[in-house]
């Protein structure tokens, strides 16, 4: 569904960004994308959402393609157009909405009230807490609440594909499992995932492919499994924050055991 060829992305006029990534993002998975601060996850997702421009970045070679449509030649309300919408880092809701207000504002795009409807009714099924807290204010939500909330209102648009940045990040372990099921849960109900994680572990639980970004290059393309048992990834991934090698080896477990229970993780119920 999404192919990548030799992107090439600048910020301002000096700072190069990616250097040539090739990648190409099943219709039938989910991808995760891996790497360390500063790697070029973000940018790649801004590049494929169109919202370089509001980041003073901008395409400088290379093509992205979607459904036989190129994407990097539109802007962010024709890439939505397309079925491709992402969630940003940092969750960037409308504070002062309410829950409901925000989920209306991402169903604009919506191509009928039928679609609009269904959306809504999918996202409170994944997130039954959003549709108790319709009426209050956004910003007055928990943090984990908030990543629902920006999940949602990107559902409801109806994507094909939706692109999550960091949706693990800030949240604590326990929210992060959860956060792990509802990917799990829209991929099932037949959307394509690109999942740009720090969080290894949760990221190599969830995904069926993966991709590691090292200072704007591709280093590593895989499947996830195999990704999972890469002695590289587990050094600089899964164990190199590790106290010790035993805590190094129980992370990598983590992964495993989050892989082999995904389709059991319970959904979010508040």
């Amino acid at each position: 569904m999404l192919t990548v060829r030799n992107l090439r992305v600048r910020y301002g006029r000096s700072v190069s960004a990616l250097h040539g990534i090739d990648l190409d993002v099943p219709d039938d998975g989910v991808l995760a994308v891996l790497g360390s601060n500063g790697a070029g996850k973000s940018t790649l997702l801004r590049a494929v959402s169109g919202t370089l421009g509001l980041h003073r970045g901008s395409v400088t070679g290379g093509e992205i393609h979607y459904d036989g449509t190129r994407l990097d030649k539109l802007d962010p309300a024709a890439v939505v157009r397309q079925g491709v919408v992402g969630v940003p880092e940092g969750r960037q809701i409308f504070a002062r909405m309410s829950v409901e207000e925000n989920l209306r504002a991402g169903g604009i795009g919506a191509r009928s009230a039928a679609e609009r409807t269904a959306a809504s009714r999918r996202v409170h099924e994944l997130f039954p807490v959003l549709a108790d807290r319709a009426s209050q204010r956004a910003g007055l939500l928990s943090g984990g609440e908030q990543q629902m909330l920006a999940i949602g209102r990107a559902l409801m648009s109806s994507p094909r594909l939706l692109l999550l940045d960091e949706p693990s990040l800030g949240l604590a372990p326990k929210i992060v499992e959860r956060i792990a099921a509802i990917i799990r849960d829209i991929h099932e109900q037949g959307t394509a995932v690109v999942l740009v994680e720090q969080n290894a572990v949760m990221a190599l639980g969830v995904a069926d492919h993966a991709a590691v970004l090292e200072v704007g290059t591709l280093a590593l393309s895989a499947p996830a499994d195999e990704l999972a048992e890469s002695e590289d990834v587990q050094r600089l991934y899964l164990g190199g924050h590790a106290e010790s090698e035993a805590e190094a080896e129980r992370q990598v477990e983590a992964a495993h055991e989050q892989r082999s229970a995904k389709r059991r993780l319970s959904r979010w119920s508040g």
